[in-house]
């Protein structure tokens, strides 16, 4: 049978990029979990949306640190669903940080939510996947700096490489039960996370840009949605930048720069 995705669990989809994505796949007609951490008003919030597309929504609290219990949430989700076709791991935070300042319980709480959590919570999706027997598909948000690092950025450049190299690790070992896995690595996007509260980017300039802008959410979520879908059928283990172009600027920005100023971060 092919694969037709009915229910979907999105981590983090009380803002900015989980926010965006519970949308588009309620959008695409799938009924859809939301987890939050902080801010459950935003997750009721995404919720209504969801249900004024016509979905069914269900919300819960996830804490993803809390290791290994968090697994419990994707399956209590998945109960309520009615089973789980789409997994999107997207709850994670960082810091801006640098390498000899950062002390062992700051790294290891970046390293838990970012990598360690999302391991738990990937592996639940999964072994319900396995069981169902219907395909599936996993996907992890992760940012650039899966491919690249930043200054001040070790735990969480550390933990989303980590989440990269995960991910097409789970290709390899579950393409056989037809579930594929593949990463979303964004750029600069405008989300609370990034200080920027879902503003619309197009008036924010970004001259190291190729495209001139940082990113709106629902344009990562475009991507998460064609990954979710039946048309991704021959896509697994892929990491899929949405970075404007960004990524692109490695040897112009490091020829180009004329201070000394990205050393600060």
């Amino acid at each position: 049978m092919p694969f037709t995705p009915r229910t979907a669990i999105v981590t983090g989809a009380d803002s900015g990029i989980g926010k965006a994505t519970a949308v588009a796949l309620a959008e695409a007609g799938l009924d859809v979990g939301i987890t939050w951490h902080r801010d459950r008003d935003g997750a009721e919030q995404t919720a209504g949306e969801v249900r004024a597309l016509g979905r069914r929504a269900a919300v819960a609290h996830l804490d993803v640190t809390d290791l290994p219990g968090c697994g419990d949430v994707v399956d209590g989700l998945a109960d309520e669903l009615g089973g789980l076709d789409v997994f999107v791991n997207n709850a994670g935070t960082g810091a801006n940080e640098p390498f000899l300042e950062m002390d062992y319980e700051r790294w290891r709480g970046i390293v838990a939510t970012d990598l360690d959590g999302a391991f738990v919570c990937l592996q639940r999706a999964a072994r319900r996947m396995v069981a169902a027997g219907n395909g599936g598909r996993l996907i992890a948000v992760t940012s650039v700096h899966e491919h690249q690092p930043r200054v001040g950025s070790s735990a969480y450049d550390a933990a989303k490489h980590g989440l990269g190299g995960l991910v097409k690790t789970i290709a390899l070992e579950l393409g056989s039960h037809g579930i594929t896995a593949n990463s979303v690595a964004p750029g600069e996007i405008a989300t609370p996370m990034t200080g920027q509260e879902d503003q619309d980017p197009r008036g924010t300039h970004r001259p190291g840009v190729p495209l001139g802008r940082p990113g709106d959410a629902r344009e990562v979520a475009a991507v998460i949605a064609f990954l979710a879908s039946p048309s991704s059928a021959y896509v697994t283990g892929a990491s899929w930048t949405v970075d404007g172009g960004m990524l692109q600027m490695g040897p112009q920005a490091g020829s180009h720069l004329t201070d000394d100023e990205w050393r600060k971060g």
